[in-house]
């Protein structure tokens, strides 16, 4: 039960990951939310139930830099130098 007023998101609720943290371990790469969920740094969950959510959002780019991650757009193609006239 959660002891926070207004208390916790429940773990199926749609806002779930706005629970607060009770146990970060940033050093390996996780937290422990007052709901019983964990969460990743690659933003993946594994919920109490032992249901998991894959990572569904970016974390190679901050979010007001207007960049978009390089896996969403292939590298330009370079073409090969022309092949002198004989």
């Amino acid at each position: 039960m959660c002891p926070h007023t207004p208390p916790c998101p429940d773990a199926r609720a749609l806002d779930r990951e706005a629970a607060r943290t009770v146990v970060s371990h940033p050093e390996q790469g996780w937290s422990l939310l007052c709901n019983g969920i964990v969460v990743f740094e690659d933003t993946g969950e594994l919920l109490p139930g032992g249901d998991t959510v894959a990572p569904h959002r970016p974390t190679d780019v901050s979010a007001n830099s207007g960049i978009v991650p390089s896996a969403q757009h292939p590298a330009p193609q370079i073409a090969a130098p022309a092949e002198p006239a004989a």
